[in-house]
């Protein structure tokens, strides 16, 4: 099996909800994850081959040999990639038929929603419904 690691999971910082879950994972990882923020200034999408707008749709996560995963198989990446034995397991429990069914779709939900959260700083976080159906905010 190839070394998928360093492991690099590209996370909204602008979204309160998603930031505050990154700050967990972040407090306990070890060099085998990275974290990008794609909310940073100076973050450039073009540069990992996607667009801003990809990057906002669903969480994303990057092995060490490019390739990309996203939504709840980015999550399970992310998770085998930690050192506590229930991540792992969490991982393993969400890969199941039927349970890997249930959290995409509830991730789906709300990854298209999570703008609408109170704690998502709607204020900065650039997801809105508008752009969450492909529309960006010159559009309006």
């Amino acid at each position: 099996m190839p070394d998928i690691y360093p492991l690099t999971i590209f996370y909204d910082g602008a979204c309160g909800v998603c930031s505050k879950e990154i700050s967990h994972y972040r407090s306990i990882a070890d060099k085998r994850v990275q974290f990008v923020n794609i909310a940073a200034f100076d973050f450039d999408a073009e540069t990992f081959g996607k667009t801003i707008d990809d990057f906002q749709k669903q969480l994303h996560a990057r092995d060490a040999g490019g390739q990309y995963f996203t939504g709840v198989e980015a999550f399970r990446k992310l998770w085998e990639a930690l050192p506590s034995p229930f991540y792992p397991l969490l991982s393993t429990f969400t890969g199941l038929p039927g349970i890997n069914l249930a959290a995409r779709t509830g991730y789906a939900v709300f990854a298209r929603f999570r703008h609408l959260l109170p704690s998502s700083h709607a204020a900065s976080c650039p997801i809105t419904e508008e752009n969450s159906k492909g529309k960006t905010p010159d559009d309006r």
